[in-house]
């Protein structure tokens, strides 16, 4: 599975890991797509934020639960790495109910973006991020993080782009916000490649700290 490429996100079934989706339940085995490692955002940025102000922001803390009720998420976090072929490893594929983070990058709440990928669904099931794509602007979710703190983050945009034409600037791009994308696979389910033929990205900015 492959969810973070090397210059586009994608999951391919066989390459680079990241996050995401496998294949679709009862087919093939899992494939997860693959975001873009090589731009993958540090923990401290500096570009302002589309809005034009940093916003308000917490210190580094791993994130250990995402909770997202709308969609009837409640997972825990597992960090994901960059693999040697230089994409995103995905979370494993026979937990359902898992996300995983980019723990190299930022934290949830740090200023700059986390990346959080989970898969859409397996070869038997669906996944954490099976409901993604009915989170809608406005709509919040919570992280709670290793020193005790929550954050909350209001979703800005949910779309998705195909993997050969995605826009890894927009979604790992610098910035001086404390901003999340959420990342999983989408699109139609291409069986000569086991991979999905796109990903789904929801943006989102940190709103309350508790």
């Amino acid at each position: 599975m492959v969810l973070f490429g090397p210059r586009i996100l994608t999951w391919n079934a066989t390459v680079q890991p990241l996050p995401a989706a496998s294949s679709p339940a009862g087919n093939s085995p899992a494939a997860a797509p693959q975001p873009a490692a090589p731009s993958v955002p540090g923990s401290a940025q500096s570009s302002p934020s589309a809005s034009g102000t940093a916003g308000p922001a917490l210190p580094r803390s791993a994130p250990t639960r995402l909770m997202i009720p709308k969609i009837g998420v409640d997972a825990p976090f597992t960090d994901l790495e960059i693999g040697p072929s230089g994409a995103l490893d995905p979370p494993p594929a026979d937990d359902t109910n898992l996300v995983g983070w980019h723990a190299a990058g930022a934290s949830p709440g740090e200023r700059g973006t986390a990346l959080i990928a989970g898969h859409l669904d397996t070869a038997t099931a669906p996944a954490v991020f099976a409901r993604l794509s009915e989170l809608v602007a406005g709509d919040s979710f919570e992280i709670a993080r290793a020193d005790g703190t929550m954050a909350v983050f209001v979703v800005d945009s949910v779309e998705s782009f195909e993997k050969n034409d995605f826009p890894e600037k927009r979604v790992y791009g610098d910035t001086s916000a404390a901003l999340v994308r959420l990342i999983t696979c989408a699109g139609a389910y291409d069986r000569t490649v086991r991979d999905y033929t796109e990903n789904l990205v929801v943006f989102a900015h940190l709103d309350v700290t508790g």
